[in-house]
């Protein structure tokens, strides 16, 4: 089985981030994601020449999971990216031995998430968690664990995890969370090296039409309106390209708006269902992009699983900055003394020149 610990980088962190490696002439912008649904914004921006139209050169990166982006970020590899927050933090913050200036200047979705559980795992006792912990007690014979996975210690899929297990009365102690990139968690379930997890879409909805899962609650029952990927741009790019970085903030929003429009919502599926998207079928993609979500049990409406555009949806507040960092502590991942300035992270300047279409007179703090 897995190993506790987060595995996706093989790296060994340096203490200060590389020289820097000047630009090709081509003015590219090199722009990371994660093959998620909520990876939607980039995709449907790329293909549908939203990035041109903005006068941008945008080449996408496909990555396995958020610490490759993180490593990728830091070495230079990538100038922006589709990210968890707790990244930003992370290197921001030098929350880690990788510390290098960064910044949200968009907010790109809400919600997204759920937590999926092992089919051998009976609803009728677990419910919506409320019978886990007297599960467990009475059953629970395996030699190992009950083991569940997040995507990242510092991902909202941790905090959102952490937070479904205390309303139900369990302790990490209870437990043992493991660390996998999301497109690794059905097999690891399927093979029953992991009893569950918590992750964006696709990746609830292939366990649970392929029958070998089912979902007790969404992130959206679990915190509503909490905040979930955003655009997590270098500072270094920020610094010597100002006036892309605003642009490139200005297609994204356009793009959400898109995505947010439930008569493009067909489109949008044929575009994530592309392979160097997410390549989950149209069936799987339309679990929890359609008007009925199918948990494994039963179905519901579907009009709060994915929340690309809204009245300050986008907005990379600082309200939503503290809903990370006060989970991040809640889970024990962080200590309770100040990190610093969100608002040096979390860029409100730069979303607002972009809604604006100007450039402000300062782009630094």
């Amino acid at each position: 089985m897995p190993k506790r610990g987060n595995w996706h980088s093989v790296r060994l962190p340096l203490p200060m981030r590389p020289s820097h490696v000047p630009q090709k002439k081509t003015q590219s912008i090199r722009l990371g994601y994660v093959p998620l649904t909520d990876c939607a914004p980039l995709a449907v921006a790329h293909e549908m020449g939203i990035f041109e139209s903005h006068g941008l050169n945008v080449s996408l990166h496909r990555e396995l999971g958020w610490a490759t982006v993180r490593d990728r970020l830091f070495y230079g590899d990538i100038d922006a990216a589709q990210s968890i927050a707790g990244i930003a933090f992370a290197l921001g913050f030098g929350l880690t031995d990788l510390r290098c200036e960064v910044a949200v200047p968009l907010v790109l979705n809400l919600h997204g998430n759920a937590i999926t559980l092992s089919s051998d795992l009976p609803h009728e006792e677990i419910e919506d968690g409320s019978g886990l912990k007297n599960y467990l007690f009475r059953y629970w014979k395996k030699d190992r664990p009950f083991t569940l996975a997040a995507t990242h210690r510092f991902s909202s899929h941790s905090v959102l995890l952490h937070t479904w297990l205390k309303r139900h009365g369990l302790a990490d102690s209870d437990v043992e969370i493991i660390f996998l990139p999301p497109p690794l968690m059905p097999r690891h379930l399927k093979a029953g090296h992991i009893d569950g997890y918590c992750v964006g879409e696709p990746w609830n909805s292939v366990a649970i039409l392929e029958g070998y899962g089912w979902s007790p609650v969404t992130s959206a029952d679990l915190s509503y309106g909490h905040p979930e990927k955003v655009l997590l741009v270098s500072g270094e790019f920020l610094q010597q390209r100002k006036s892309d970085s605003i642009k490139l903030v200005s297609a994204l929003l356009e793009s959400c708006r898109r995505c947010q429009d439930p008569s493009f919502r067909a489109e949008l599926i044929t575009i994530l269902n592309l392979p160097k998207y997410t390549g989950a079928s149209p069936e799987i993609l339309r679990n929890s992009l359609g008007d009925v979500f199918f948990n494994g049990v039963r179905k519901t409406p579907n009009t709060n699983f994915h929340i690309f555009h809204g009245e300050s949806v986008n907005r990379p507040s600082t309200d939503k900055a503290s809903w990370m960092l006060a989970g991040l502590r809640s889970a024990g991942t962080l200590p309770e003394a100040s990190c610093g300035s969100l608002s040096r992270i979390y860029r409100e300047d730069l979303y607002m020149a972009a809604v604006n279409g100007h450039e402000p007179a300062s782009l630094t703090q």
